[in-house]
């Protein structure tokens, strides 16, 4: 059993915490749009993907080792830095779900690693070049291989299936759904779970628990599992309502062509050791698929924001995590500021989300504002087809469905 000392023992627990955070603020990416087109019952959704992140976790550590072994030089830092990362990572997820963006904890958690290195061993201690070439781009290309492909998907899926019953075809597309929604499920867990897994062997290395260059022990494997499973099964339920119908609306073919198309490319960036967000790949597979339907457009209102949440989550998670370092390095004393800082802002946070519950009760509702058409959505409503044919008439059974903008 490795040798722990006090602040490796938080250090971990932390890192936990993360990733149960991961796990409720990413279910989105796996459920959303499964939810949204009543393929699935809400909390059936969220305990298949619950189940599915945890096998994931078991599939792959290449993304552990690209965290544990590339981002930065190891042996420069301390278990405070990533103590003090962490505290970046999830006080910018928390803050974001509060508010219902899908942001990336990928990216909280590679800015709050960052931020902290540089902040405790100076900038040459990160390895640009593989922030570059196994974050940065994957950040940039993932949205976009993965909406070009939900489009054409979307098209296809629509094209083939023009002359088939509406009913059945809507039923036959459900159930793709539901299959879909497992491989995305299982894509987060090979990816996202990952993540902490190798934040847990990175510090354990700077801990001097295990030796460098170690591969994740088992332990951190099965933890690293669990905790996301849990978080994905309490349900991210607010991000939910935002992925399924806040970007939007999305009939049952679309979700099949948006969570197939977002599974490939999570899957076969976890194969290549790409940290990629698995939020940037469901969010422009959905927007993809958006309009990839005649007469289908996306609320580009609510695409903004979340776009610009994408953009501050690396350089906010890194100024959180930087001045925590500044305090931790004080001594025993600020690492515990740290600590009652993290819990105490966490609960408020919490108490500030009880003025307006969202679960898996009021999920599919929306806000008037968002139903709200915006300028480019009115633009492309105007000048855009309606649908044409039996099965690209929109879904009314549920009373909380809502008309395509």
């Amino acid at each position: 059993m490795e040798n722990f000392s006090l602040i490796l023992a938080i250090v971990v627990v932390t890192a936990l915490a993360f990733d149960f955070t991961n796990g409720f603020h990413d279910t989105a990416n796996a459920m959303a749009t499964t939810i949204s087109t009543g393929a699935m019952r809400p909390k059936a959704a969220v305990a298949m993907s619950a189940v599915l992140n945890l096998v994931g976790a078991f599939l792959s550590i290449e993304v552990a080792n690209t965290i544990s072994k590339g981002l930065v030089d190891e042996t420069g830092i301390q278990p405070e830095v990533i103590f003090a990362a962490l505290v970046g990572a999830i006080l910018w997820n928390l803050l974001t779900w509060l508010v219902g963006l899908p942001s990336s904890s990928s990216h909280a958690l590679m800015g709050g690693l960052i931020g902290a290195t540089i902040a405790s061993a100076g900038a040459g201690a990160v390895h640009g070049d593989v922030l570059v070439t196994k974050v940065l781009i994957p950040a940039i290309a993932a949205p976009l291989v993965a909406g070009l492909a939900a489009m054409l998907a979307s098209k296809l899926t629509y094209r083939l299936g023009r002359n088939a019953n509406g009913e059945a075809a809507k039923k036959g597309y459900r159930t793709g759904q539901i299959a879909s929604a497992g491989l995305v499920s299982l894509a987060h867990g090979t990816n996202d779970a990952q993540k902490t897994m190798g934040i847990i062997t990175l510090a354990l290395v700077t801990g001097g628990a295990i030796a460098p260059d170690s591969d994740p022990p088992v332990w951190v494997i099965l933890s690293a599992g669990l905790a996301i499973a849990l978080g994905t099964y309490l349900g991210g339920w607010r991000i939910i309502r935002t992925m399924g119908k806040g970007l939007t609306d999305l009939q049952p073919q679309q979700g099949f062509a948006a969570q197939t198309s977002a599974a490939t490319v999570i899957l076969a960036s976890s194969h290549l050791g790409f940290s990629l967000s698995t939020t940037h790949s469901v969010s422009g597979s959905v927007m993809g698929a958006g309009l990839g339907r005649k007469g289908g457009v996306v609320r580009w209102s609510t695409a903004t924001r979340m776009f610009v949440a994408w953009g501050l989550t690396l350089p906010a998670a890194a100024l959180v995590a930087a001045m925590a370092e500044y305090v931790t390095s004080f001594g025993t004393w600020g690492t515990a500021f740290v600590a009652v800082f993290l819990i105490a802002s966490s609960a408020a946070i919490w108490v500030v989300s009880r003025r307006e519950v969202v679960d898996h009760t009021n999920v599919n509702e929306v806000d008037d504002a968002a139903e709200t058409p915006d300028v480019v959505t009115t633009a492309i409503a105007a000048v855009t087809p309606p649908p044409t044919g039996t099965v690209e008439e929109p879904d009314t059974e549920p009373a909380t469905r809502t008309a395509t903008v």
